[in-house]
């Protein structure tokens, strides 16, 4: 159940008043849309964390604090997907231009591709791996889960350095 309008509306305007969201003149972009990136960033890190977490309660047969660790990664990945489309939607599909030259610039695309073609395969790896792992088929589960952990903790790596080349390393100005 969400919040009641009465509460909401006068939170909305605190928040406005106070510049938390804030309405940008024409080709301006907003407070919010100007975080999503690094909001991005550190929702795909601590999925990551999380993943490697959830690995280690694993090996140590801990099955609940694994289950709770990928429960909240997957809530993480999934956050980080909203934050992705809406910040996409925000910029209506202007991509970030990589301003970065020499050798730097082959590394970072071949990074990008690989980054972007293994972030459309986990998902539906991630989902099936969690459903069997949901409904203790275990066998099921450790037979896919050997592809999806190594192929998502390498997504999330690796969209967190993206992250890096476009806006810390190589900002596009």
């Amino acid at each position: 159940m969400g919040m009641p309008l009465s509460t909401s509306l006068p939170l909305f305007a605190i928040c406005c008043e106070s510049r938390l969201v804030s309405f940008p003149e024409e080709g301006e972009e907003s407070n919010m849309q100007s975080s999503l990136p690094a909001i991005n960033a550190t929702l795909n890190a601590l999925s990551g964390v999380l993943l490697l977490l959830a690995y280690i309660a694993i090996r140590r047969k801990n099955i609940t604090v694994h289950r709770r660790l990928m429960l909240t990664a997957c809530t993480t990945s999934l956050l980080f997907l909203a934050g992705y489309v809406t910040n996409h939607y925000l910029r209506h599909g202007v991509v970030t231009r990589f301003t970065g030259t020499g050798l730097i610039r082959p590394f970072y695309f071949t990074l990008l591709t690989t980054h972007t073609i293994l972030a459309v395969v986990i998902l539906p790896l991630a989902i099936v791996t969690v459903f069997n792992g949901l409904k203790m088929r275990v066998r099921q589960h450790r037979r896919i889960a050997r592809w999806t952990f190594p192929l998502w903790m390498y997504v999330s790596i690796t969209g967190v350095v993206v992250y890096f080349f476009l806006y810390r390393w190589f900002p596009s100005g």
